[in-house]
């Protein structure tokens, strides 16, 4: 039901036992990085891994960098294949560069983390300064028992993008087996997470990857109910899509961030100066009505926190979500909406947090945010799953010193809402049967 954000509901929560969610294709069991090892001898094989390595450079140098975070992800499943005896040949795209080559920054050459993944692998990282053709494929065959290998950003070729076949079969002569552990990129259909394995004798998702899905798919599968959804963030076209199937899902959906005035236009609500994005109003009235006919509480924030401009040290306000007015601009959820949250986070036993309640970049605007941070610790002391997804959600949970409080931090944010959504991620979908 669309729960009334004026008036908390005095009605018992009874949860929605009888609904059960559909299995999407990723529910099938895939080869990971353990069973591989257990179906093949990998001493002396090489293998090539699919990794993350967008890593923020220095702006000082743009060569430093300056979070190992990525990393640092990657360093139990390559060594879990180094112990195993395999070559690691590590690939992964950089920033977007178009098709260009680009030597130095965020687009360019994956030169700034060799030295770092040296340090945090233990082993030399040899590199070469392309992903594919003879040179490439001379250096992957001289490897050895235990080698590391770095190949050149993939997005140096305009086709990787595209998945463009003959990518993905240059990528495949340099192994025999494949290794999927970036989960930001595998909701891509690109020549690098999925068309390469193809030309893989087997393909099995990396110990990162794994836990992904372990934890996701489990939320929205077998979730331990009742099943409350957190979304936030700034615009509402990109979230609408995960607020229409969570919908199917969930028992309780609680709103939050910039997309909230969309939703209060469509109420009828004047809201000031507020971002709103017009052409999604109809839509989102149309989900209220979605969620009342399924029995869904959709909850709204009561109150907003106003701001007469979009600064650190705009003046403030708190106002009912009914009564805005003038130049003022929301910019946060209010207190009475965090209590109310905190009431129905406190009653849910699976937790999915994604996106923030509000401009928690500027920390007059961040204690929305904070509080639903500090909530899912709490849930996760008492025994509730609760799992963070989205850059931003993430950057917020870290923000406040609670990354290892909560059940699992995802690392993927477009990639953790196309499964939540239940749609097929590509980079999955391509990895062999277990």
């Amino acid at each position: 039901m669309f729960v009334p954000f004026l008036r908390r509901s005095t009605r018992p929560i009874i949860p929605a036992l009888s609904r059960c969610f559909n299995a999407t294709p990723l529910a099938l069991e895939k080869l990971n990085v353990e069973g591989l090892a257990s179906r093949v001898d990998l001493s002396g094989q090489n293998v090539l891994m699919r990794v993350d390595l967008n890593v923020p450079l220095s702006k000082d140098d743009d060569v430093t960098v300056t979070d190992d975070t990525r990393l640092r992800a990657i360093v139990p499943t390559t060594k879990f294949l180094l112990e195993k005896g395999a070559n690691v040949i590590l690939c992964s795209h950089f920033g977007r560069p178009k098709g260009e080559v680009i030597e130095t920054g965020k687009n360019g050459r994956l030169n700034p983390v060799v030295e770092p993944l040296k340090n945090l692998l233990g082993v030399d990282v040899k590199k070469v300064d392309d992903c594919m053709g003879a040179d490439v494929e001379k250096a992957a065959g001289e490897l050895t028992r235990g080698d590391v290998l770095l190949l050149e950003n993939t997005r140096f070729y305009a086709g990787e993008t595209k998945n463009d076949a003959d990518l993905a079969e240059g990528l495949g002569k340099l192994a025999d087996y494949f290794v999927m552990d970036a989960f930001g990129t595998a909701h891509r259909a690109h020549s690098s997470t999925a068309g390469v394995a193809d030309h893989m004798k087997l393909s099995a998702a990396g110990f990162l990857l794994d836990k992904e899905i372990k934890y996701l798919k489990g939320a929205v599968d077998e979730p331990n109910r009742p099943l409350c959804a957190i979304i936030g963030g700034a615009k509402v076209s990109t979230k609408l899509p995960v607020i229409e199937s969570l919908i199917e899902k969930c028992d309780t959906i609680l709103l939050g961030g910039g997309m909230i005035f969309t939703f209060y236009k469509a109420l009828g609500y004047g809201i000031g100066n507020s971002m709103v994005e017009n052409d999604f109003v109809e839509m989102a009235g149309k989900l209220m009505k979605q969620a009342e006919e399924k029995g869904v509480k959709l909850i709204l924030p009561p109150d907003v926190v106003l701001a007469d401009k979009f600064a650190e040290d705009a003046s403030t306000a708190v106002a009912k979500s009914s009564e805005i007015s003038g130049d003022w601009m929301g910019l946060d959820v209010g207190p009475e909406t965090i209590e109310l949250f905190k009431e129905e986070i406190g009653r849910s036993n699976t937790i999915v947090f994604n996106g923030p309640m509000g401009v928690f970049e500027m920390e007059q605007f961040a204690t929305g945010t904070i509080a639903v941070a500090e909530l899912m610790a709490e849930a996760t002391s008492r025994g509730a799953i609760t799992i963070v997804g989205g850059g931003d959600s993430v950057a917020a949970v870290n923000q406040a010193g609670l990354g290892d409080k909560v059940s699992h931090i995802s690392t993927g944010g477009g990639a953790s809402l196309e499964l939540l959504e239940g749609k097929v991620l590509p980079g999955v979908a391509a990895l062999s049967e277990s």
